[in-house]
């Protein structure tokens, strides 16, 4: 098979599997999140900026997973804190040209890339941001907030606080269903959701806490 072939199955199968986390892509998105890959293989062997290996290994635990916050988001504004090499915020913003979002990581290397590789995929809704959260106090909070493998429950939520506002939703990406992080949520946060997620042929745990913000602290 030639290489143009495999690529157009790869792009086929992705288009599908992300049909079943009710995702639509076209082959253009599908085209771009390969672009992602291509880029994450290229610049991964130097800079060591994940340690999954494998082109399919990536497509399910960076492209898929990383789509299987999209149904959840909420407004327009979405920030996604210790994104790392740009997961989720990467595909996501591919899927969702009409929001804007902004990438956060204290990882010099990873802003980096996560900055080439929004302008190799023409993404102009993707802005990355080299800080530490906790550090940022931007004018308007963020409506939704995305953060996988990033701290505990209770964790987050405090160093997501000065980006955050009334009616931010914090979509917190987990492995097996955290009981002890979910009853250590304090006002003025609420649980409004926690969803098991079959991400296609992840084979792996995976829930999606979804947290409220009831007013935003000083």
């Amino acid at each position: 098979m030639s290489d143009d072939a495999a690529r157009r199955l790869e792009r086929a199968a992705l288009i599908e599997q992300a049909r079943l986390l009710n995702v639509s892509l076209g082959d253009s998105e599908a085209q771009r999140l390969a672009l992602l890959l291509d880029e994450l293989e290229r610049w991964g062997a130097a800079y060591n900026l994940t340690s999954i290996r494998g082109r399919q290994a990536m497509i399910t635990h960076h492209l898929l997973d990383s789509l299987s916050l999209h149904e959840h988001l909420h407004g327009s504004r979405i920030a996604d804190v210790g994104t790392g090499a740009g997961f989720p915020g990467l595909p996501l913003a591919v899927a969702n040209p009409d929001r804007q979002f902004t990438l956060i990581d204290s990882a010099g290397k990873k802003v980096r890339f996560v900055a080439h590789a929004a302008r190799a995929l023409g993404l102009g809704n993707v802005e990355a941001v080299h800080s530490r959260t906790e550090d940022l106090n931007p004018r308007e909070s963020f409506d939704t907030v995305t953060a996988r493998a990033f701290a505990s429950l209770p964790d987050l939520l405090e160093s997501v606080r000065t980006i955050s506002g009334a009616g931010t939703r914090v979509l917190a990406m987990k492995g097996r269903y955290p009981s002890t992080e979910l009853s250590a949520v304090r006002p003025p946060w609420r649980v409004l959701e926690t969803r098991p997620v079959e991400v296609p042929g992840l084979g792996e745990a995976r829930h999606v806490i979804i947290v409220e913000s009831g007013s935003r602290e000083s």
